[in-house]
């Protein structure tokens, strides 16, 4: 089961809490990494706080930068491959 950094509040570091989920499968053009490094930079501190462009949906996640090994390829995807390695910064919502 995967640990993930989440919290159920805004405020400071205090209210992060590493909870183990359920090992999502990828949907139509999307991946799966086992990530191996995460970056936390400032915009997610400040998402953190509540201090951001959007607010957090809660429970929300840290980790928007990452870097890993592909270890699962939704259906669709022709161009990223089991083993492959990537580093990502998503271009989607903070929030999601």
């Amino acid at each position: 089961m995967p640990r993930v950094i989440r919290f159920h509040e805004t405020g400071n570091a205090d209210v992060l809490r590493v909870e183990d989920l359920p090992l999502a499968e990828p949907g139509e053009g999307e991946v799966r990494l086992k990530v191996e490094a995460i970056s936390l930079n400032r915009a997610e501190l400040m998402f953190r706080q509540g201090q951001y462009l959007e607010d957090p949906v809660f429970p929300s996640k840290l980790g928007y930068e990452a870097a890993g090994i592909v270890d699962a390829v939704g259906p669709g995807n022709r161009d990223i491959h089991i083993g492959d390695r990537v580093s990502t910064i998503p271009a989607f919502s903070m929030g999601e």
